[in-house]
């Protein structure tokens, strides 16, 4: 592989410091360099610079990329997405639009029990063929590591169909086992029964994560426990959706396991901020699916001047949040929850990264890292956020070769 000389860019931006996740005054640091370069070797970065130090370059083989007014940041990470399904639910998001809330399409049978059944009916090579094409609709929004649960199969082969396609579509893969209880089984218990028997000793071998829907209509809080609590001892690391519409114990559950993240919070109370504040439990916003729902947004500038981790995500699925677009988000975290443009920046690189287990090697543009880049055709760095579009993603690389061009 050649290296790769991205040359002469407006600026490379990327969250300052080594470790991660970042934290308070720490989410709000942001190295700038501006008239720079950035060296890719080896599908990692080598250096990042001003262009006035650029030493000459002694490579066989050298490629250039001229980046003359363009911004650079590193690879966008998507830490929450239902991207692996089949189907759509427009007619869903009519009745929506008519007055129709989501709890009560769930309950005669629509949302997520919707996508079930398509998704069931689909086939493996099918979801395959909708993952790539959703993945490469991410990489034009400079997504270059995302992840993307199962959850719309509920059954054995389904389930594990969905988690083989993520992985062989470049994915983190989580096993949301404990999504829904699909109509074939009495309750909630009977359905735990058998995933746990039957799905998780294979999925354990395929995904990095296991995730549950812990909310009214679906998991109790004793249920999310005893579905972690296995999943866990298979070796995987936990996750929770938790506090979407009510509080029903999921930070309290998240903390109490040693969760990596605890995800949506719209409904999260003062105690719930206080409880992660103190926590190494990641929060993960998602304020598309708020925005699309008409629920209130996640408390972003409570968790942070909690002391919390947040990070940022998509949440990418066909009934509540149909968009690929983490500039989107990170806009409607700046507007809606009260996120400055570097921690929204943050909360999607380094502390997305964190919460995929890959923060020491995709979240920053330093010595080291994959050599992810994101060009934007912006003037600064702070547009990722302030272009509510998120039309400026001019060039995507990824492990230093051009992924994606606009």
């Amino acid at each position: 592989m050649p290296a790769l000389l991205i040359r002469d860019l407006a600026q490379v931006a990327s969250p300052a410091g080594t470790g991660a996740p970042l934290r308070g005054a720490e989410l709000r640091r942001v190295d700038v360099v501006e008239d720079a370069y950035v060296l890719c070797r080896d599908g990692r970065v080598a250096a990042v610079g001003r262009m006035a130090e650029l030493e000459p370059l002694r490579d066989d083989e050298v490629a250039e990329l001229d980046g003359g007014g363009l911004v650079a940041l590193p690879g966008l990470v998507d830490c929450h997405t239902h991207a692996c399904f089949a189907g759509d639910r427009v007619d869903e998001f009519d009745l929506r639009a008519s007055g129709a809330s989501y709890e009560e399409i769930h309950a005669a049978g629509g949302g997520i029990l919707s996508t079930v059944r398509a998704t069931r009916a689909a086939g493996e090579d099918a979801l395959r063929a909708a993952l790539e094409s959703r993945r490469a609709a991410m990489r034009s929004h400079g997504t270059t590591t995302w992840e993307a649960k199962s959850g719309y199969g509920l059954d054995r082969e389904t389930e594990l169909a969905q988690l083989r396609a993520v992985a062989a579509v470049g994915g983190v893969a989580t096993w949301l086992g404990a999504h829904a209880v699909p109509p074939e089984f009495a309750d909630a218990d009977a359905y735990l029964d058998f995933a746990l028997a039957e799905v998780l000793p294979e999925a354990a071998g395929i995904a990095d994560a296991a995730d549950v829907f812990l909310e009214r209509g679906a998991f109790d809080a004793a249920q999310a426990r005893r579905y972690l609590s296995a999943c866990r001892e298979a070796g995987l690391v936990l996750r929770l959706h938790a506090d979407q519409f009510t509080e029903a114990g999921g930070v309290e559950l998240a903390v109490e396991l040693g969760a990596r993240s605890v995800d949506h919070l719209e409904a999260t109370g003062p105690d719930g901020v206080r409880a992660l504040g103190g926590s190494d439990v990641t929060a993960v916003l998602l304020p598309i699916a708020a925005l699309v729902l008409d629920r209130p947004q996640p408390p972003g500038r409570a968790l942070v001047d909690a002391g919390a981790a947040v990070a940022l995500a998509t949440d990418l699925n066909p009934g509540s949040a149909f968009g690929e677009s983490l500039p989107l988000a990170c806009a409607l975290a700046c507007t809606q929850t009260g996120l400055a443009p570097a921690e929204a920046l943050a909360a999607c690189t380094v502390n997305a990264a964190h919460v995929l287990g890959r923060a020491d090697r995709v979240g920053r543009l330093a010595p080291g890292y994959d050599a992810d880049v994101v060009l934007l055709d912006a003037p600064d760095w702070r547009y990722v956020a302030y272009h509510v579009s998120g039309g400026d993603v001019a060039v995507v690389v990824e492990g230093g070769e051009v992924a994606w061009r606009g």
